[in-house]
């Protein structure tokens, strides 16, 4: 049994000494070679590649926080015209109660001076709207846009061509491009 013993450990050590002989490097030369330093150069270049990426890294963050301002920025605007564009729907059918009113006064109390100042808060009240920018849709003698105009019928007219709005049933109104309530219009057939 030694005998076994004996020939099995050589056939242990056997592969080993062929595993360093095929040309595999043994954990000692690696270790070796590993710890040599990198030169100053190999260093140089490393830091400037890392100096690179941290650069690459500063300029994409600060694109994204110019981005997000921007974003943040257009919110905030478009917060504010959606709010003011509400309120100032709720203030229009008001506006339309003056102007209905005002058309239609009666002969006999139009010198009145109780007349001036309700025609005085009209005045207040458009000026209010004139400060938010909101301005009345330009529609008679115009040509239909789906855009700025609600069509209610079609009447025949001797004064305007085919598709060219002729009357205006209820004003509409916009704050810059942007309409709040369209005009309520008749078109010519």
């Amino acid at each position: 049994m030694s005998e076994e013993k004996t020939a099995e450990g050589t056939q242990e050590n056997v592969p080993e000494v062929e595993a360093a002989g095929n040309g595999q490097e043994s954990p000692e030369t690696a270790e070796t070679e590993a710890s040599t330093p990198p030169t100053l150069e190999e260093q140089l270049a490393a830091v400037r590649a890392e100096a690179e990426d941290y650069k690459d890294r500063w300029l994409r963050s600060q694109a994204e926080f110019a981005n997000a301002r921007k974003r943040m920025e257009k919110q905030r605007l478009d917060t504010y015209t959606n709010a003011t564009a509400s309120v100032i729907d709720k203030l229009l059918p008001i506006v339309d109660d003056f102007e209905r009113a005002m058309e239609n006064l009666p002969d006999e109390i139009k010198d009145n001076s109780w007349l001036e100042g309700i025609q005085l808060v009209q005045r207040k009240l458009q000026a209010t709207l004139d400060n938010f920018n909101v301005t009345a849709i330009e529609a008679v003698g115009q040509l239909f846009d789906p855009t700025w105009h609600e069509a209610i019928t079609q009447e025949p007219s001797d004064v305007y061509d085919s598709g060219v709005v002729c009357r205006v049933l209820q004003t509409g109104y916009k704050i810059g491009d942007r309409v709040i309530r369209p005009s309520l219009v008749v078109v010519a057939a």
